[in-house]
């Protein structure tokens, strides 16, 4: 059983509060000021203390260090009526366990008291966890991390990658880790003494990208006052992380594939060529082969930067890492912060559960907004953020890897910009296009549904016209 102080000016909190910790089995001691409260922590020695801010005499707040010296080891959950900015930012300060804004649900509160209870005991028994976690200089939060068959199979690419000279093209959603994987490529690479130049093309200028990937001299353009080297010069001797290859400008494109087929530069406004030995990584969200084939993409520097391809799984495919990245996350947040913190076992079948469509980026903004809740001990789905929706991210951001029908429309339109170009194609494409498509469908319904009558019935056609097209097609039945 443990004892729990609740010091409150409003008789009707403390006996709501009272009858809640002694329905959970322990001891409560109510009081009714500061002053009084203590004088009760002192004599009484409690395990938790539930704090009013405002009071008569004392204040929570002006209160809060001396109750701390008198019950060094009782976590403080502050509560008050008054949920303003300044208040919760001196509760932070004062490094209270939790901050609870009347009115109150018991339910939560009651959620509160245990995971204030359970730090308690882990302080008990000398489980300190900031103490045992690793120290923000041990933890590298710019390595990529996963036990999932999925990221094994990543790292395999990426150590691949590393030790050929080629370029490479990471292709995965955002948020999957791309700019880690460039720099794991880099520092495991011959290049890795040499610079890491990173640039997201979606950041630059249209009408300035030219200038900052190559660089210009002086009175190249207007406000070009003095001459500066550009992205792919600085990254002579190590490795170009570009970023969105994919929204790079179709003009900057055909001056990029020179250079990186010649090692040469030309600056904006330039006459002559600066050399620069470099290796391209280029990462996109974007499907570039279809960009290609509608003709905003450049197809020949498409298989330039394209050389190596490896594709970055998205977090919902890698559920295995979640509580892993999670885990650490929260241990760097927890040596940050100089206050221990873990998961509860709800808070981690939450984030087992979640679709995290803005994967790794999301996980480790929940984790840090969850960490920035509880001042100390155990995080609780309560303080996690609402999970994204997909259809919250825009319309490029939701990729095709979990979308049958944008991976089916890619596949299409592959299929027919290839037979459009061909002129002996030309009055056949519809039928050749249905000899392609519908036996794998009609073969798909039969592995489901032997019976024809089943499968015509789960592909919305007649028994008869299912039967025609199977002899039409020769699919075995």
């Amino acid at each position: 059983m443990s004892r729990l102080l609740v010091i409150d000016d409003e008789p009707a909190i403390c006996w709501g509060l009272k009858r809640l910790g002694e329905d959970l089995g322990h001891e409560v001691i109510a009081c009714a000021s500061a002053e009084e409260g203590l004088v009760a922590a002192t004599n009484a020695s409690p395990d938790v203390i539930v704090l009013d801010v405002r009071l008569p005499g004392l204040s929570g707040l002006e209160a809060i260090d001396k109750l701390r010296d008198a019950a060094p080891q009782a976590p403080v959950l502050l509560i008050t009526a008054y949920g303003d900015l300044a208040t919760a930012v001196e509760a932070v300060r004062k490094d209270a366990f939790e901050f609870v804004v009347k009115p109150f649900d018991l339910e939560p509160m009651r959620r509160a008291l245990q995971r204030a209870l359970t730090h308690r005991e882990s302080l008990a028994a000398g489980e300190q966890a900031v103490s045992a976690a690793p120290t923000a200089a041990a933890l590298d939060l710019d390595s990529m991390i996963g036990a999932s068959p999925a990221m094994r199979e990543a790292f395999r690419q990426i150590a691949l990658a590393a030790d050929a000279p080629t370029s490479v093209l990471l292709v995965g959603e955002s948020g999957v880790g791309k700019e880690l994987a460039a720099r794991a490529i880099h520092n495991y690479s011959r290049r890795s003494d040499g610079p890491f130049v990173a640039v997201n093309i979606a950041s630059l200028n249209p009408a300035l990208a030219e200038s900052e990937l190559f660089g210009h001299v002086r009175g190249a353009f207007t406000g070009a006052d003095a001459e500066r080297a550009g992205l792919l010069a600085q990254a002579d001797g190590g490795t170009l992380f570009l970023d969105e290859v994919a929204d790079i400008p179709l003009p900057t494109q055909v001056k990029l594939l020179r250079a990186l087929e010649r090692g040469e530069v030309l600056p904006v406004g330039g006459n002559s060529t600066v050399t620069s030995d470099f290796r391209v990584v280029a990462a996109t969200h974007k499907d570039l082969l279809a960009l290609v084939q509608r003709g905003e993409f450049r197809h020949d520097l498409y298989f330039r930067l394209s050389a190596m391809q490896i594709r970055l799984p998205p977090l919902r495919q890698r559920p295995d890492d979640i509580i892993l990245l999670a885990e650490q996350f929260l241990a760097q947040f927890s040596a940050r912060a100089g206050r221990p913190l873990s998961l509860s076992q709800e808070a981690r079948d939450e984030l087992a559960a979640r679709p995290w469509y803005g994967n790794v980026r999301e996980l480790r903004n929940a984790l840090e907004h969850a960490a920035a809740q509880v001042r100390q001990g155990e995080i609780s789905s309560d303080h996690l953020p609402t999970s994204l929706p997909q259809s919250a991210l825009p319309a490029d951001l939701h990729g095709e890897a979990d979308n049958p029908a944008a991976q089916l429309a890619a596949a299409v339109r592959r299929w027919v910009d290839a037979r459009l170009n061909d002129p002996a194609a030309a009055g056949q494409i519809y039928d050749e296009f249905l000899a392609a498509a519908e036996p794998e469908l009609i073969a798909e319904a039969l592995a489901r549904e032997p019976h024809l009558q089943d499968a015509a019935r789960l592909l919305g056609v007649h028994r008869t016209t299912l039967r025609r097209k199977i002899d039409q097609h020769g699919v075995e039945s």
